[in-house]
């Protein structure tokens, strides 16, 4: 299976308060689509699956949201792919496919999701490494 593209339809960022009590924050993956692309630019006895996903981070309380919407395509062996086509129908997906996908759409949106953060003065919804003076230890 290789990554072939991944690209955002969709970002969308609200901030509704800077208040910070009791803050949660939460993160939602969904696979919204998944189905064979037919192209003759891409000649290759694999076949090319489209993912349509959406991505949300919430900070609740009603603070702020965060939204992605994008698609990903990724080239897959066809007996993988008719599998995971046929799966779908009814919803569900294999745990190495479903792993795969979800850590593209983590490593693309988190990254963009951060950057989003700072600019909006959020805390991030990522821990980030701190360096401590020996003695503090």
């Amino acid at each position: 299976m290789k990554l072939i593209g991944f690209n955002f339809n969709k970002i969308s960022i609200e901030k509704k308060s800077d208040k910070k009590e009791n803050l949660k924050i939460n993160t939602n993956i969904n696979i919204v689509d998944i189905s064979e692309i037919k192209t003759d630019f891409f000649n290759s006895k694999e076949i090319l699956l489209g993912v349509q996903f959406n991505y949300t981070i919430d900070y609740s309380p009603s603070i702020a949201k965060i939204f992605f919407e994008g698609n990903i395509l990724l080239s897959i062996d066809p007996k993988e792919a008719k599998e995971i086509l046929k799966e779908w129908k009814s919803k569900k997906l294999q745990d190495n496919f479903r792993n795969i996908v979800f850590n593209i759409v983590f490593r693309k949106c988190n990254i963009k999701a951060l950057q989003l953060e700072d600019e909006m003065n959020l805390p991030l919804h990522l821990p980030m490494p701190i360096i401590k003076n020996q003695k503090d230890k």
